[in-house]
C-alpha cells in the first residue's frame, strides 16, 4: 500500500473487554519470576503489566499469517511487510488494577511512519491504549511496533555495551521452556519464540528470540524489588535481539533519586538488549 492509503488508518479505534483472572496471573508470574512467585488472590492488587495478559488475541487459526501473528488489515494496517517486532513503549500508572476485575482497553492508532534503514524499508506504527477498571482509567500506554521485510541474512544492530558499574544487578535465566510458557500465557503464536527451524530458515535469526515484553516485565519487576517502590511511569526500547542460548543480566542505575535507568544485557555476549527507565513521583 502507498503512504496515502496507510495514513488513512491513522485514528482508527478499537475497544476490547478483558480480565486478569487469578489463574492467569499465577501462570504469568511463575513464568516471568525466578524463584518463588507471590501469587495474588482474587480481588488483590494485580502486579504491574499484568494487563498485558488481559486482552490476549483470539484470532481463528485460519486468520494467522505465516509468522503466527493475526493477519493485518483489521485494526492494524496492512503495511505489506511480513516481519513484526514490538520496538518499545511507555506507560503511566494512574491507579492499580485488581485480580478478577473487569477491564476495558480503548486503543487508537496514533501514527504511521515509513523509513528507510541501513538495509531495508521499515514502517513504524504507534498505538495508544487506555486501560480502565471499575474505578476508571488506570493505565495509559503507547506501543511502538515496527514492520520489516524478511532479510536474506542476519545483520545485527551495532552492539551497545552494558553499564560497567550498575547500582544493582541480578540474573534472569533464559531457556526454551520459559520462552514457550511466555508465548502460551500471552497467547502469542509468533514463531520466532518457539519454532527454531522457522526462526533460522525464514527470518534468518541465529536462535529463538527472547520476547521484548518479557524483558520489559522482568526489568519493571526488578526495579520494584530493588527500590521497594511501585513505579508511576515506565518506558522501554528494544535495541538488540536476545536469544535463547544466553541468560540475561538485569541492570539498574540511578539517574536521580526518583529515576532508575534499567537494561537487559547478554550474560556472555555483554551487549544490551533492552533499555528502560522507571520513575516515581517525588515524595513531599
Amino acid at each position: 500500500m502507498d503512504q496515502v492509503n496507510l495514513q488513512a488508518w491513522v485514528g482508527r479505534e478499537e475497544v476490547i473487554e478483558g480480565c486478569v483472572s487469578a489463574r492467569a496471573v499465577g501462570d504469568w508470574l511463575v513464568t516471568v519470576s525466578d524463584g518463588e512467585a507471590d501469587i495474588p488472590p482474587e480481588g488483590a492488587v494485580a502486579p504491574q503489566l499484568a494487563h498485558w495478559i488481559a486482552f490476549n488475541p483470539q484470532a481463528p487459526m485460519a486468520e494467522l499469517a505465516e509468522d503466527g501473528h493475526p493477519r493485518l488489515g483489521d485494526f492494524l494496517p496492512p503495511v505489506g511487510l511480513p516481519r513484526r517486532m514490538w520496538a518499545g513503549g511507555s506507560l503511566h500508572f494512574k491507579q492499580p488494577l485488581h485480580v478478577g476485575e473487569r477491564l476495558t482497553r480503548r486503543s487508537r492508532l496514533h501514527a504511521i511512519e515509513e523509513k528507510t534503514g541501513r538495509t531495508s524499508r521499515m514502517v513504524f506504527v504507534t498505538v495508544d491504549h487506555e486501560i480502565s477498571g471499575d474505578n476508571g482509567v488506570a493505565i495509559t500506554e503507547r506501543q511502538d511496533i515496527v514492520y520489516l521485510p524478511f532479510p536474506e541474512t542476519f545483520t545485527p544492530p551495532k552492539p551497545v555495551p552494558a553499564p560497567e558499574r550498575p547500582d544493582g544487578e541480578t540474573r534472569f535465566a533464559i531457556s526454551t521452556p520459559r520462552l514457550f510458557r511466555y508465548s502460551a500465557v500471552t497467547f502469542n503464536a509468533h514463531r520466532i519464540h518457539y519454532d527454531l527451524p522457522y526462526a533460522q530458515g525464514v527470518e534468518k535469526l541465529p536462535g529463538l528470540v527472547v520476547h521484548g515484553p518479557m524483558q520489559a516485565t522482568a526489568l519493571l519487576h526488578y526495579a520494584e524489588r530493588f527500590t521497594g517502590q511501585t513505579p508511576s511511569a515506565f518506558r522501554f526500547r528494544s535495541i538488540h535481539p536476545m536469544f535463547h542460548d544466553d541468560d540475561l543480566r538485569l541492570l539498574a542505575l540511578y539517574e536521580t533519586p526518583n529515576t532508575l535507568s534499567l537494561s537487559t544485557a547478554a550474560a556472555r555476549g555483554g551487549h544490551v538488549g533492552m533499555q528502560a527507565t522507571a520513575s516515581w513521583e517525588a515524595r513531599t
